[in-house]
């Protein structure tokens, strides 16, 4: 499999909330959001730290997972950072909608 060009990312925000998207740099994209140049969200809500990001193979698939993780309550966004930061996790845990 070629490496991976696309990542879905999770970010927490100074007031504990939480933002995800996806990019080709998720360390640009993070200094973007911090100097008030990503999006709009994360402008009213400054982040603070990266708390997890998976590879995908192409922006189709990171949209795709995007997607499914926004309609997740926080406390299921923290839980599947949490998947995603272990070294043996699968791409989508089988409770993922």
């Amino acid at each position: 499999m070629p490496s991976p060009s696309w990542f879905v990312y999770i970010l927490e925000c100074q007031d504990r909330v939480l933002y995800t998207g996806i990019s080709t740099d998720v360390a640009r994209r993070f200094c973007a959001h911090r100097n008030g140049r990503g999006a709009r969200f994360t402008r009213a809500h400054r982040p603070t730290r990266i708390l997890a990001s998976l590879p995908c193979p192409d922006r189709a698939a990171a949209s795709r997972i995007e997607a499914r993780v926004k309609r997740l309550s926080a406390a299921g966004k923290r839980a599947l950072c949490d998947i995603w930061n272990t070294p043996d996790h699968v791409l989508l845990p089988p409770s993922l909608p």
